[in-house]
């Protein structure tokens, strides 16, 4: 019999299972079928049949066993990844590590997924829902500069280096140990990024202040995409959920990431009028 997991919530994701000798079933449906978008269905089984991360420095992705495909989705099979407690330290210095990568860029690898995401964002009224969330003034008034700012905020990220970037880097897809390396599940929107793309992702789920994790990431210029990304997602995520039935606590987190926020707009150097 197979066991349900939890682990995989990716948009594509029909389930996941552990089998009884051990391996992982994830059943991808089929969806978008741009390469380069962020939800691009087949990305996973690619990562995982290229080999491209099979053995990189710092994060890498689980063994392919084998991949079925039929004419709505596919089977990915990889080997079981054992969980372990994590430091979030010691993931961010892992992150920097896949960061240096030398790596190609490959056809199927997602690009701009920010961008994509925040034009959605526009089409659903922005952040207007943060306007009646209770915010601070002062908070709710660095957003709205955040907010009528994005374009510029885009345009700086996309003047930082692009590195490898797993795309989704919450402790719950960085989830096995090989010594000081990690084995990362969920490689869905694998591709190239700013270079912070991946630790902000990583600071949206920490305790630890942004610049802990940039001095554990060991390289200071990741310090700026950070901000930028981490800022600009935590506001998306709580403007959305603001709209669900059950809002998690995405607007509390952007709360927590009040000085991120300030860091977004007072550091850039678009930050006039």
């Amino acid at each position: 019999m197979w066991t349900p997991l939890t682990s995989g919530t990716g948009q594509h994701n029909g389930g996941v299972w552990r089998t009884p000798d051990g391996s992982v079933v994830k059943r991808l449906l089929r969806g978008p079928e741009e390469p380069r978008h962020h939800a691009y269905w087949r990305r996973q089984a690619l990562v995982a049949e290229s080999g491209l991360v099979r053995r990189t420095p710092g994060l890498r992705a689980p063994e392919l066993l084998r991949v079925e495909e039929d004419r709505d989705g596919l089977l990915l099979w990889t080997q079981w990844v054992e969980p372990e407690p994590h430091d979030d330290l010691a993931l961010a210095a892992a992150l920097g590590r896949f960061a240096s990568a030398d790596l190609p860029e490959p056809p199927w690898g997602a690009r701009d997924v920010l961008r994509v995401r925040l034009e959605t964002v526009a089409a659903r009224g922005g952040w207007s829902a943060l306007d009646a969330a209770g915010l601070d003034d002062s908070l709710l008034t660095a957003l709205n500069h955040l907010w009528r700012r994005r374009e510029p905020a885009l345009a700086e990220l996309a003047a930082l280096p692009h590195v490898p970037t797993h795309g989704d880097a919450h402790p719950i897809n960085l989830i096995g140990r090989d010594g000081d390396d990690v084995i990362a599940i969920d490689w869905e929107q694998f591709g190239f990024a700013p270079l912070g793309f991946d630790l902000a992702y990583l600071l949206l789920a920490s305790s630890h202040p942004v610049d802990e994790l940039v001095d554990a990431f060991g390289d200071p210029e990741v310090r700026r995409g950070t901000v930028l990304v981490a800022a600009l997602t935590a506001a998306s995520r709580a403007a959305w959920s603001l709209g669900q039935p059950d809002p998690g606590d995405h607007v509390q987190r952007l709360v927590d990431l009040e000085e991120v926020v300030y860091l977004a707009c007072d550091q850039a150097p678009w930050n006039a009028g």
